[in-house]
């Protein structure tokens, strides 16, 4: 999609369709040019009740008399003058963007200087605006004989004033480069276990690192993780035909000796729980266990179009769990890189397995922080549902700068504890651990796992088992959290 940001008249702009909003306490100063030119079309409409006055409550008019554009789309912003909710917003640009997909029209106009968000600059709105027009026209057809026709809208123009033009034209670069992100990361999530495997994903890595200067991969297979001691990692992928990898993506935009923000995504390609087997109702969803991988894929991809002044290490801990005659059984001991044992009672219990050997392999970077991604447990999904993702951290400060940056991206997430009541639920009379606590404080114990391994710098750990992917008519990957991490290393510069 071609993004543009101009300035000038707007009853005057020649546009395929001309977005612009209104509320109850009057017309806003782009409805009341149009209704000028109309001779007082949008007051009429207005006095008839034809668009009542909610956030995200629209009326298209596919003729105005006088005005330069084809058809107006007229959307209702609220009741009163006061400043709009960060969420009544989104459900203006929601009312928008689906406008913008059901019509037929080459390019749009949109005006957005009569929205006023509480809090929330010209830069914020514009770029919200740009990450819900892409993401709400990705597709997804790889594996469509026959693909649905292609989208007819090619332009969307922000109309602003000269003064907003810079920030409009600098939300419109960010939030292109994240959407971008999102959707690479949305792609890699719908991939059939049998396309994206471990290889499939080092592979990817080393296509982003191909012609770019900054970014170096290096991948990991089997041999030199056994070399390490990576025996926690080995395990899961025990049963698979497939090589485990673990992908190391190291990208200098920063100084020479600045610490790095290593961000670790689980990639369990496909899992079926192992010996542990999962039921086979929705296993097919199991595809969608690597979409913490991919949304490190999908920062990844979003830095190198940035050219982010700052060090960044991007890791994937990829896997396939299978059941075979050489798959780990439950109660088998395992010895992680760390030199910590763990007692395996739940194959199913795969992904902390993976990650505990990344976490130990992050140290030798010198992090300045280190945040691991997973689908980690369906006990998230039952405390948090499939809105909110959720956080747990060793760390105070990097919790809330994560906290801070899910809310200034729309990306939510909500901070759970971590303390030693719940660790010794992990104890094992065999070894250092065991690799479950039981279903009481799922999320937490499984954080609890993963801290034992994240002593030597600060770490925050995001469980999106409830966000990461949608069921039903709309299945599919989100996404998420790729704005929500993107914002957090954009705070840090």
């Amino acid at each position: 999609m071609e993004f543009v940001v101009k300035s000038g008249a707007v009853a005057k702009q020649k546009a395929g369709l001309l977005v612009i909003t209104t509320d109850q306490s009057g017309l806003s100063p782009a409805a009341s040019a149009i209704d000028e030119v109309s001779n007082g079309m949008l007051t009429s409409i207005l006095k008839r009740g034809d668009l009542p006055y909610k956030a995200g409550k629209s009326v298209l008019l596919p003729v105005v008399p006088e005005a330069a554009c084809d058809q107006l789309l007229l959307v209702a912003t609220g009741e009163g003058k006061s400043a709009l909710k960060e969420k009544d917003y989104i459900k203006v640009v929601k009312a928008i963007v689906a406008q913008l997909k059901a019509g037929t029209i080459k390019d749009a106009m949109i005006c957005v200087d009569d929205v006023d968000v509480a809090e929330r600059d010209q830069f914020w709105k514009v770029r919200q605006l740009v990450e819900a027009i892409e993401y709400g026209f990705y597709r997804f057809e790889e594996f469509k004989s026959k693909p649905a026709p292609a989208a007819t809208l090619k332009k969307v123009t922000i109309l602003t004033d000269r003064k907003g033009s810079k920030p409009s034209k600098d939300a419109v670069e960010q939030g292109k480069a994240i959407a971008f992100g999102r959707n690479v990361a949305r792609t890699l999530g719908n991939l059939p276990g049998n396309v994206c495997h471990p290889t499939f994903l080092a592979d990817q890595a080393k296509d982003l690192a191909k012609g770019n200067a900054k970014l170096t991969t290096k991948v990991l297979g089997e041999a030199d993780m056994k070399k390490l001691g990576m025996h926690s990692l080995l395990s899961v992928g025990n049963g698979s035909a497939q090589e485990s990898k673990l992908i190391l993506m190291d990208y200098k935009g920063g100084k020479k000796g600045d610490k790095p923000v290593v961000l670790l995504g689980k990639g369990i390609t496909f899992d079926t729980g192992g010996i542990s087997l999962k039921p086979g109702a929705a296993m097919d969803e199991m595809k969608f266990d690597m979409c913490g991988a991919a949304s490190i894929l999908g920062v990844m991809n979003t830095i190198v179009q940035l050219e982010l002044p700052m060090n960044i290490v991007g890791m994937v801990a990829a896997a396939e769990n299978m059941p075979s005659s050489t798959a780990t059984r439950p109660g088998d001991i395992v010895t992680s890189m760390s030199g910590k044992t763990i007692e395996i009672l739940n194959t199913d219990a795969e992904g902390r397995l993976v990650l505990c050997d990344a976490l130990t392999y992050a140290e030798r970077y010198k992090p300045k922080a280190v945040v691991d991604v997973a689908t980690l447990t369906g006990a998230c999904v039952i405390a948090l549902g499939h809105h909110t993702t959720g956080l747990l951290s060793n760390n105070d400060e990097l919790a809330q700068q994560l906290l801070t940056a899910s809310n200034e991206a729309m990306d939510k997430a909500w901070q759970l504890p971590i303390g030693e009541e719940y660790d010794a639920q992990l104890d094992s009379n065999f070894a250092d651990m065991a690799n479950i606590g039981g279903r009481p404080g799922g999320t937490i114990t499984a954080a609890c796992f993963l801290a034992r391994f994240t002593e030597a710098y600060p770490w925050a750990h995001l469980d999106i088992a409830g966000t990461a992917w949608s069921s039903g008519k709309d299945k599919g990957a989100s996404g998420r959290p790729v704005p929500m991490l993107t914002q957090y290393l954009l705070n840090q510069l």
